[in-house]
């Protein structure tokens, strides 16, 4: 007699991201599920799409349904370092909405969570690279927790 032993394969989670408009804003590059879990805080699997137009995403997941502005999503490592055209619509859309010049405390949850992923050094430095970038955009209690993060990880990933 025969045996089947069932291994289940690594799941690999499909882009739930969808371009809807022939012109891609120029901020659609900091788009990503992870940041939209933390902003609403949710699990990745509640969202059920995310469509991308000219101005705005639109997210859609259980008991969801939001426009969001470009403006609100963190940048990632891969965004780039074009970041000087960024800046002023950062700054705009929090002194109108938040009344300050800092970025939402949610995005030091973003960051740390991401720097908590990181599984080489190499990612590591990329997450270093962009958060110098952006480090006036952080308060320095968020700056602090986040180079904390930061050195423990590196700490930790030495120890492997």
């Amino acid at each position: 007699m025969v045996t089947t032993i069932r291994v289940a394969a690594p799941s690999i989670r499909v882009s739930k991201i969808a371009y809807k408009s022939p012109f891609i804003h120029p901020l659609a590059r900091f788009v990503t599920e992870e940041a939209i879990a933390m902003m609403f805080n949710i699990q990745i699997e509640e969202i059920k799409r995310i469509d991308c137009y000219c101005y705005v995403a639109y997210v859609h997941g259980a008991n969801l349904s939001r426009f969001i502005s470009y403006a609100d999503f963190p940048p990632p490592p891969v965004a780039g370092a074009n970041f000087s055209q960024v800046f002023w619509r950062w700054r705009r859309r929090w002194k109108k909405r938040w009344n300050s010049k800092y970025a939402p405390d949610w995005w030091q949850n973003y960051y740390i969570d991401q720097i908590q992923q990181s599984n080489s050094s190499e990612y590591l430095l990329e997450w270093w690279k962009m958060l110098i970038l952006i480090k006036s955009a952080l308060s320095a209690e968020a700056w602090l927790k986040i180079t904390q993060t930061i050195q423990a990880n590196k700490a930790f990933l030495k120890s492997l």
